[in-house]
């Protein structure tokens, strides 16, 4: 006779596992290119970053979130990625890789396009912007409590940082805070924007 399989844990069940899987896989990865990059590479691949309207390096848009210009660049960068991938990663691991490729062309494309030219733009705060968006458009498209909550809580935790999509300091790519911002929201319309129809005779979809 066959045994039932054992319960899943809560952790297992709500998505805690594969979302700190995923979060801490990116994390990792950061600051594993960044350490070749300085120690073996030399810093030559940040010039992988987005360069403006040259055609050549328009592929860039892909490789540029994931570089930094040093250990305080990526540093500064580390915390608020890490709870705001968290964050997306526990609405499904698919959903959340889907959400940053999404952010990565859209985002990227724009700053390409649009960019300040004689500029290399790289940096994974154009992730932090672009998920943070992210979260605010599930809530907005959903309206569910659980959607809302996290959206909230994204707010009051990195709300503050919207400032930067301004032009107040040369030296930092505010298109990439910008675009990538945008690129969230494109992102959160394109995954969530459709709700799930409710079954005849059950109550309906909470808002």
């Amino acid at each position: 006779m066959r045994r039932p399989p054992p319960p899943r844990s809560l952790a297992s069940r709500s998505g805690v596992l594969p979302a700190a899987g995923l979060t801490t896989l990116l994390i990792a990865g950061l600051w594993g290119q960044e350490v070749a990059d300085l120690f073996v590479f030399g810093g030559d691949l940040d010039r992988y970053g987005i360069q403006p309207r040259e055609p050549g390096a328009l592929w860039h848009i892909l490789t540029a979130p994931f570089l930094h210009a040093g250990f305080g660049h990526l540093l500064a960068n580390t915390v608020p990625l890490a709870a705001l991938s968290f964050m997306g990663a526990l609405r499904g691991p698919w959903r959340f890789l889907a959400a940053l490729l999404v952010i990565v062309v859209v985002g990227g494309a724009l700053v390409w396009l649009l960019g300040r030219g004689g500029s290399v733009h790289l940096g994974a705060s154009a992730l932090v912007f672009g998920l943070l968006a992210y979260l605010l458009g599930v809530g907005w498209w959903e309206r569910t409590p659980l959607a809302i909550g996290v959206a909230v809580a994204a707010f009051v935790l990195y709300g503050s940082i919207l400032w930067g999509v301004l032009p107040t300091n040369p030296a930092v790519s505010w298109e990439a805070h910008l675009f990538g911002f945008v690129g969230g929201l494109v992102a959160a319309a394109l995954l969530h924007r459709r709700r799930p129809r409710a079954a005849p005779g059950s109550p309906p979809w909470p808002r």
